[in-house]
């Protein structure tokens, strides 16, 4: 016997519900709730009406996920401006809010948020040659997010003592 194939589909009040507890445990994009209510089988039309109901009701706000997105990353994954930009816009966060929520961070967090992420990598590294720590750190903080001239800013700073 062949299994049926076909998508259950649910009803718009469910799905409403569905996607109000789904936002309210954490924020979220607008793209990740349409992505979620078609997983829960709501049709596509639903889906769109479920969205404009979940911003007219405040569950659903793009600027302040972004905001929460950029200050969660930055704080606790400790990750650069360009990793929070990318994982932004793999959310489909538009580029004006990308913006903003990037701005949101403070240069000089910034700058020391970056020589906490090398002085913190420094430690793990067994290297004795200058230059193939100085590699590897810079290696490491472009895959973090880090600006290339922001890195070499830091590594250079005679007052720090990373090398």
């Amino acid at each position: 016997m062949e299994e049926s194939t076909a998508k259950a589909y649910i009803d718009k009040n469910t799905a409403r519900i569905k996607a109000e507890s789904y936002c309210a445990y954490q924020e979220r994009s607008h793209y990740e709730v349409k992505l979620k209510l078609y997983e829960l089988g709501a049709y596509p039309a639903d889906a769109d009406n479920i969205i404009c109901e979940l911003i007219a009701n405040n569950f659903l706000n793009e600027e302040r996920f972004a905001l929460n997105y950029t200050s969660g990353k930055f704080n606790i994954k400790n990750w650069g401006k360009i990793k929070i930009k990318q994982g932004l816009r793999l959310k489909k966060v538009s580029e004006p809010l990308i913006k903003k929520a990037l701005n949101s961070i403070n240069y000089d967090t910034y700058l020391d948020k970056l020589e906490f992420v090398l002085t913190k990598k420094r430690k793990d590294i067994k290297e004795k040659e200058p230059y193939k720590i100085k590699y590897k750190l810079q290696q490491y903080a472009l895959s973090r997010g880090f600006e290339n001239d922001l890195i070499f800013l830091i590594l250079n700073n005679s007052d720090l003592n990373i090398l």
